[in-house]
């Protein structure tokens, strides 16, 4: 399961407080710094940054998957944030997003870093996921409901 082991409860927040793209950034990335020790936020920020001022990651309607290579992480690391009200995104559609997927990965994980991003587009393209989502209470019910979908995926390759 690829997403099952990028994702997981701690890093997932329903309830983002941010109201646009850069306020939930910031939110997204202090909770994956908070208590790791030699992390720079800022640098990770400045990485998340620069790959979204080459294009907006807000690609699906509601949704939209930032992403960014640095050295401040060794592996690929995913995070979730779900927002009830919808943040300014900039996204392609002009919309509100409300479920956002950030992924990190270490300068070295190229090749797992676009299979997270494959993975996680084909997972998305079922609707229902969409609004399951929205309907978690909390991170558990976020984590389990994409690993639900995931496995429905691959269980039917």
């Amino acid at each position: 399961m690829v997403l099952g082991s990028v994702f997981s409860p701690g890093l997932i927040k329903v309830g983002l407080e941010g109201e646009d793209r850069e306020e939930v950034f910031e939110e997204l990335v202090e909770l994956y710094a908070a208590g790791r020790k030699g992390v720079s936020r800022d640098a990770i920020l400045a990485a998340v940054r620069a790959r979204e001022d080459k294009q907006t990651t807000g690609v699906k309607p509601g949704i939209a998957f930032p992403h960014a290579q640095t050295d401040q992480v060794k592996s690929v690391v995913g995070l979730i944030g779900i927002s009830r009200s919808g943040v300014d995104y900039d996204a392609m559609d002009g919309k509100p997003v409300h479920v956002v997927f950030l992924i990190i990965s270490g300068v070295d994980e190229c090749s797992m870093h676009l299979r997270v991003l494959k993975r996680l587009s084909i997972v998305l393209e079922d609707p229902d996921i969409y609004r399951n989502l929205l309907l978690q209470k909390d991170s558990i019910g976020v984590y389990e409901t994409l690993c639900k979908y995931e496995n429905i995926l691959t269980s039917s390759v």
